[in-house]
């Protein structure tokens, strides 16, 4: 009797519109409530993972993953620690692990030598090994066995190539990130005299006084002095050099640009790793004898080449002028004389 009831009720056409007229609303209010409850979930638990750092691990996460898919194949980057930030010029046996150094140097002697001079590169080269300098030669003279004399042979780099200047050299050996480990680069001519010179207190005068650029002051006495602003003084450093000649041909305080203040000539230029890496790409590929470059030089002091770049008088060394890589006096004659002339 309850069951037919029942059935009568659900087949009664009237009372069936009657139960879905209530439960269309109730329904509807029902996910209503649903979605703003979601909204304010989804709100909450987006502010929580923020705090937490969750959104930003991911949102980071996805950023690395779409930065290694477009990295052309073979330069994926390796997870961190299994290679070192920087490279240098140290040398590595050929098994098992270099000794850790704790007095590894930080600098880095540099010079094109050839045979000629071996006197006079062997006590730069002994003065800078025994200041903890890493010390490089570059043989423009393609001779470098003669070299296996000296004690110190196997203890410097050796890199040899005919007749090439050290601007060649350096624009392809001393890469910026090559010798990113050190704090200043020394690139130096052969026939320079030491015997005043003592690089750790040289550089203590250029750390002193901020120099990005420097050069030794030159010995007036004993050394073929080119420009004024070269020749040592009575201090311990300058920055700039006074003559007269009149607005525009001396140099007074009111002068700001080279030979002036603010140069140095690149006979023995030193130059922090920032200034190096500002050089090494005002070098041009085809550079040769480096001709003009010393007034560009001021544009690599990182910021103001009249406080950034100065002679220290204090450690001179001597230039002694001698004819190395151009040849002699004839070899250069000739050289002129085979030089195309100008229409």
């Amino acid at each position: 009797m309850k069951s037919s009831k029942y059935v009568s009720l659900l087949t009664d056409p009237k009372r069936k519109r009657s139960c879905l007229c209530t439960l269309l609303p109730a329904a509807s209010l029902l996910c209503l409530v649903f979605f703003i409850g979601s909204a304010f979930i989804v709100t909450d638990t987006k502010g929580n993972l923020s705090r937490w750092g969750i959104d930003g691990s991911a949102q980071k996460l996805e950023s690395n993953k779409c930065k290694n898919q477009c990295r052309p194949s073979g330069s994926e980057a390796l997870p961190k620690g299994i290679v070192a930030t920087t490279t240098n010029l140290e040398m590595r046996p050929l098994w098992g692990f270099p000794k850790k150094d704790v007095n590894a140097s930080e600098n880095l002697f540099a010079v094109a030598v050839g045979i000629k001079q071996k006197d006079l590169v062997n006590k730069m080269v002994k003065k800078f090994l025994s200041n903890g300098f890493v010390v490089m030669l570059f043989h423009y003279d393609g001779i470098v066995d003669k070299w296996k004399n000296f004690e110190w042979n196997d203890r410097v780099i050796h890199v040899s190539a005919v007749n090439q200047t050290k601007w060649w050299f350096a624009k392809r050996f001393l890469h910026p990130e090559i010798v990113a480990d050190y704090d200043y680069i020394f690139l130096w001519d052969e026939d320079l005299g030491v015997e005043y010179f003592d690089p750790e207190r040289y550089l203590s005068i250029v750390k002193d006084e901020g120099l990005e650029i420097s050069q030794p002051a030159l010995d007036t006495a004993n050394s073929e002095v080119h420009h004024q602003i070269t020749a040592r003084g009575r201090s311990s450093m300058h920055r700039r050099t006074y003559k007269p000649g009149g607005i525009g041909k001396g140099c007074d305080d009111s002068s700001t640009a080279p030979p002036c203040t603010g140069w140095i000539e690149v006979m023995a230029p030193v130059f922090s790793r920032a200034a190096w890496r500002c050089v090494w790409y005002m070098i041009q590929n085809d550079l040769i004898h480096a001709w003009g470059l010393d007034m560009q030089l001021g544009y690599c002091a990182q910021g103001d080449r009249m406080k950034n770049v100065g002679v220290v008088d204090a450690e001179y060394i001597i230039h002694h002028g001698l004819p190395t890589l151009g040849g002699d006096d004839e070899n250069k004659a000739r050289l002129e004389y085979d030089m195309p002339k100008e229409s």
